[in-house]
């Protein structure tokens, strides 16, 4: 059965496999191409009848194991032409997921933080050996070709602040999963903002606020351990970076709802999240059991719906394209540089699913309709200038703010 499936799915590309009893078959032809052994007589089985699951546990196992190639060439063949030739059985198991997605992405406030621990949690260890110096555990921004993943991290940061508009001092800024607390030090020094940043994770609550003490940055830039529907107050702007992916499709207009409450009449909000180009679905059960529990990817319609039902204005939509790829291609491959110290953290078998989780995110934004949105949100239609002069002349101003700090800290030095 698994041959029948692979010889109608694959077309472009080069897929050996060599089968439990030792027999071979050649899928495809061109590049990239891989050869896989698979292991055990029931692994092709496992493999025909649930594929998106299956297959990142017999990797994670060693059931399934690349004798040429790597795994991200594996999962480029078959995610690229899953796009163009995906068999009927698996575009209706695709359907039958988002029919089930508000069962799987039940996420109240308790489950939430289960949820979120569960990733974020993790040996702070961990996240020194992929990301960047500032932590951003989401999309950086390539302006430029071949930029650094630092640099491209600073370009994200700076061209969201850049969409927030802050305009004066001491604007009251809420950050809606803060993370280690980059973006907010950021908006604290630079727009001197005054930034609460909220996030469900102790080790990246621990982290954040000991670089705001560190930095000088404590009196106008505090990080609480708090769910976003505890959340009071009145705020000038509010942004959210790689958070709305965990809020859960059955919780939209909670989200939106409190982010209408909470934001000033003439205030700006900003949401960057990773999103569809296609109609909505499910989220792909591998993530959702071993990555990312409770998470799913948005269609832009859905968001926008949930958005209108609230009464805030989209003022501005962007739409960032192969951008994560690029950035997860980065984490990738500092993750293989520094493999070994990761399976002294955790094991070898932590390590292959890391493997196929950092390879099957970038194939996806590659080849299969994932994109981020950066949607610009107000309560008034007239809250932010009526052309978008004002983000490239305040992205150019905090570029140039940074450039003087660095010559600056180099002449001190």
């Amino acid at each position: 059965m698994l041959g029948l499936l692979l010889s109608h799915l694959v077309q472009q590309g080069t897929l050996t496999v060599v089968w439990p009893n030792g027999d071979t078959s050649v899928f495809g032809s061109g590049s990239p191409r891989a050869t896989v052994r698979l292991n055990g007589r029931s692994t092709p089985w496992r493999l025909a009848l649930n594929p998106e699951l299956a297959l990142g546990e017999a990797y994670m196992d060693g059931r399934l194991n690349l004798l040429s190639g790597t795994i991200a060439d594996l999962l480029e063949i078959l995610i690229s032409n899953m796009g163009r030739h995906a068999p009927w059985i698996a575009r209706l198991k695709r359907i039958c997921r988002g029919w089930v997605r508000l069962v799987s992405q039940f996420n109240p406030a308790g489950r939430a933080r289960k949820n979120v621990a569960s990733h974020y949690d993790l040996s702070s260890k961990l996240y020194d050996l992929f990301l960047d110096s500032d932590r951003q555990y989401s999309c950086a921004y390539f302006p430029e070709p071949k930029m650094s993943l630092e640099a491209a991290q600073l370009a994200k940061k700076r061209h969201i602040a850049a969409k927030l508009n802050l305009d004066r001092p001491g604007l009251k800024v809420l950050d809606i999963g803060s993370g280690w607390g980059g973006l907010a030090l950021d908006l604290a020094r630079d727009g001197k903002a005054d930034v609460q940043g909220i996030t469900l994770s102790t080790e990246q609550l621990e982290m954040a606020n000991a670089r705001a003490q560190s930095m000088g940055l404590s009196d106008r830039c505090r990080f609480d351990l708090k769910d976003y529907r505890a959340v009071e107050g009145t705020f000038d702007r509010i942004v959210s970076i790689g958070m709305f992916e965990h809020v859960g499709v059955g919780y939209y207009d909670a989200f939106f709802g409190k982010v209408a409450e909470l934001l000033a009449p003439d205030g700006a909000a900003l949401l960057h999240t990773i999103g569809r180009t296609d109609p909505p679905g499910g989220t792909n059960p591998w993530v959702a059991k071993y990555i990312f529990p409770g998470g799913y990817t948005p269609a832009l319609s859905e968001v926008a719906a949930a958005i209108e039902r609230h009464g805030l204005y989209i003022m501005d939509v962007e739409v960032l394209r192969l951008h994560y790829a690029e950035t997860l291609k980065e984490w990738r491959m500092r993750f293989l540089r520094n493999r070994n110290k990761a399976a002294a953290l955790y094991d070898e078998r932590f390590c292959r699913m890391w493997e196929f989780y950092l390879a099957g995110a970038e194939m996806s934004f590659r080849h299969d309709h994932l994109v981020v949105f950066q949607v610009q949100l107000a309560r008034r239609v007239d809250a932010l200038p009526i052309t978008r002069d004002y983000m490239m002349e305040s992205e150019r101003a905090l570029r140039l703010g940074a450039m003087e700090r660095g010559q600056r800290a180099h002449e001190a030095a």
